[in-house]
């Protein structure tokens, strides 16, 4: 058996990640990660060596972060009621910059000849594969693959 000192050393970053992940707090995780270290020196006896020392400590871990949330109920229903308000508003702007983004490309798009502006549209916003573009068309699966990709070139050309 490894002695306190390296199993520490051997073993902080892995429990310390392992809450970040669940926490996504680094304050939160190192105080837990402490914490749990403390608990597995206490309860080292308990270790029966049926699985490995990682998953031990990170399961010590687990059940010290429940705990801590029972603890803090009420301050953690206020701090994930302020993160979703922060996601929601995140989101909103993603969405906005998402449909100027797209309406760049159709106005772009427009500048290209019928039959390519077709396969672009039909690929797009059709989400249609190459061979149904080309059943469609009256042409083949390759043409309409060739049509796209060419399509794409001059999208990149076109300011």
């Amino acid at each position: 058996m490894q002695n306190i000192e390296e199993i520490y050393k051997e073993y902080f970053e892995t429990v310390n990640k392992y809450l970040f992940c669940l926490t996504r707090n680094n304050d939160i995780s190192e105080e837990l990660t402490q914490e749990t270290f403390y608990k597995a020196v206490k309860k080292i006896n308990t270790y029966k060596g049926d699985c490995k020392m990682s998953v031990w400590l990170c399961q010590i871990a687990k059940n010290l972060l429940f705990d801590y949330y029972r603890k803090n109920k009420r301050i953690l229903d206020i701090e994930e009621k302020e993160l979703f308000d922060i996601q929601a508003l995140e989101n909103v702007e993603e969405q906005l910059i998402l449909k100027d983004e797209k309406l760049s490309l159709y106005r772009k798009m427009q500048k290209l000849d019928e039959k390519t502006r077709e396969v672009m549209y039909l690929r797009i916003t059709g989400e249609l594969s190459f061979k149904e573009i080309g059943t469609i068309l009256n042409k083949t699966e390759n043409w309409a693959r060739v049509t796209f990709y060419r399509g794409k070139q001059k999208l990149k050309e076109v300011d």
